[in-house]
């Protein structure tokens, strides 16, 4: 008998409305954006009347999720990055050079004096004045690697030390040089992420490349140049010991040493040693505030190891300036009053309190372990942005139409049932992705359009079945029920295929072809739902009604 349970009936209702309700957002897409950001404002900065005005446009009791447009439907900015990987091995051999000292000043009475010489890029080369000592000397300084942290270099060591004359060579080792690379890109792949994310942008692609390359599409952003601004700085703090001043940057600081210009005084220079005492990297927190005076600064704080060390160098050097250095130039040079426990100190400057502010942004995201090298760029304005995705509309509707005049004059009233299922489907997909958070792109609009022309395959089956059945003088009602049984095999059978497709593309592509792969599968199952439910509980809500004794289908 042609029957569907209450409780499947109330199921198959409610879940419809679920979808229904969370796409409902997406109608009134500005005003339901203007809520959420300003929503995220309050709870951030704080309370504003022009921001309470903006998060009431939108009842809190609704949802608020909505579909977000990809870089090529909001516009943005685009960009391809390079990593300068050997940066990273020069630096690892410049902070190096204090250990190899200290551990060579033990055996001094072996290995002689010990003189930092020129060394090439991601090598640290050490004379010795005594040769006799080199066996010592290597013994030494090996005992200061340690082994390579990664699945491919265990085993390994990180550093490789040999002896050339009276020197000492040493450089990474080929897999602590893998491991490197690795941890590199992903440190710059989220520290990016965490620079997008400070100042609000929405949905961005943050993507590795090859083994040295990044791709980020940040939508909504006005430039390129101004995506450059956010990411591009490395803010590389570092707190280094201050040798002297020099005259000018051409003036040779000496081995181990560095002469840097001085950020708020004009012709200022300053020597400092090259290996700092600590590093952005053991920074914990950043944020901005005042000095005593009432100029804006950036508080700051260490971790741990970063207190220690910063600590035990305040405290041995009393009396003596240091250089607190912002990418190559430095900050500011106080000299050291008293010892300085606790890990925490504060950053003084010519700043206003915007350049405060996003100074302890881009410390509190931390800095890039190595320096980028821009090779693609490009801006999509808005306009482009909202040509395609009126191309979109354009092209959903003329499926959609196409399909739904299609279906009734195939099928006249059961015709009309798919239409509304069709209807239907469609919400509950722009639901589903607002549910999850998706990114709508063209690929993924390109996947919705696809569904479209698809959501009806289930229904033809179905409808084609139940023609068959009337053929072999089935009653109505048995007609309808065997029509759905016999048609679900082969429309479980072409959908599964479909849907494993989609999860293939997912799984192997990238960008456009996830959207388009995300959109596919979504569609599928909710056209299946709708195909198999929905329009049979319609067709039987009115077969209830009305119970002919034949049909026209």
């Amino acid at each position: 008998m042609l029957q569907i349970d209450t409780w499947k009936r109330v199921l198959i209702w409610a879940l419809v409305v679920a979808g229904l309700v969370l796409a409902a957002p997406n109608l009134f897409y500005n005003r339901v954006e203007s809520h959420n950001d300003a929503v995220k404002a309050i709870e951030a900065q704080g309370s504003t009347p022009e921001r309470e005005a903006q998060a009431a446009a939108w009842p809190t009791w609704l949802p608020s999720d909505l579909v977000n447009l990809g870089l090529d439907l909001r516009g943005g900015a685009h960009l391809l990055a390079e990593v300068r990987l050997s940066d990273v091995y020069a630096a690892r051999m410049e902070s190096l050079w204090p250990e190899v000292r200290d551990a060579l000043r033990g055996a001094r009475d072996e290995v002689g004096t010990i003189r930092l010489q020129p060394s090439d890029p991601g090598t640290l080369r050490v004379r010795i004045s005594n040769p006799d000592g080199m066996a010592r000397a290597l013994e030494l300084v090996r005992g200061l690697a340690q082994p390579v942290v990664s699945l491919t270099g265990a085993g390994a060591t990180d550093l490789q030390v040999a002896g050339d004359g009276s020197d000492i060579v040493v450089s990474l080792s080929e897999a602590e040089q893998r491991a490197t690379d690795e941890r590199t890109m992903q440190q710059s792949l989220e520290i990016i992420r965490r620079r997008i994310d400070e100042v609000g942008t929405r949905e961005p692609t943050i993507q590795r490349q090859g083994s040295d390359r990044i791709l980020i599409q940040v939508p909504g952003i006005g430039s390129a140049a101004e995506l450059k601004e956010i990411i591009g700085t490395t803010a590389q703090l570092t707190f280094q010991p201050v040798v002297g001043r020099a005259s000018s940057a051409s003036e040779n600081p000496g081995v181990g040493n560095e002469v840097l210009p001085s950020l708020n005084e004009e012709g200022v220079y300053y020597i400092l040693e090259t290996a700092p005492v600590v590093t952005g990297e053991e920074l914990v927190d950043a944020q901005p505030s005042y000095d005593q005076n009432g100029r804006p600064a950036v508080n700051f704080r260490f971790n741990p190891s970063g207190a220690r060390k910063f600590g035990d160098y305040t405290a041995e050097n009393i009396g003596s300036p240091f250089a607190i250095v912002l990418d190559d130039e430095v900050i500011s040079a106080p000299v050291i009053q008293s010892h300085i426990p606790g890990g925490s100190g504060i950053i003084t400057g010519n700043f206003d309190i915007a350049e405060s502010t996003n100074l302890a942004v881009l410390l509190r995201a931390g800095a890039l372990p190595a320096g980028m090298e821009f090779l693609e760029e490009r801006t999509i304005g808005p306009e482009l942005g909202q040509d395609s995705i009126d191309a979109g509309k354009l092209a959903t509707g003329v499926a959609f139409a196409g399909v739904l005049i299609f279906m009734f004059l195939s099928y006249g009233l059961f015709g009309l049932f798919a239409n509304v299922a069709l209807i239907l489907n469609i919400g509950l997909i722009v639901g589903v992705l607002s549910m999850i958070g998706a990114t709508l792109t063209l690929p993924g609009i390109a996947g919705i359009v696809l569904t479209v022309g698809m959501a009806v395959d289930a229904n033809v089956l179905i409808f084609e079945r139940i023609r068959e059945e009337i053929k072999s003088s089935r009653g109505p009602a048995r007609a309808i029920e065997l029509g759905y049984s016999k048609a679900l095999s082969a429309i479980v059978d072409a959908n599964i295929t479909t849907v494993m497709t989609a999860i293939i593309l997912y799984v192997m592509g990238s960008g456009p072809v996830r959207g388009f792969a995300i959109t596919l599968g979504i569609g599928i199952v909710t056209s299946v739902f709708t195909a198999i439910w929905v329009t049979r509980l319609l067709i039987v809500i009115w077969f209830e009604r009305r119970r002919p004794k034949t049909l026209e289908i």
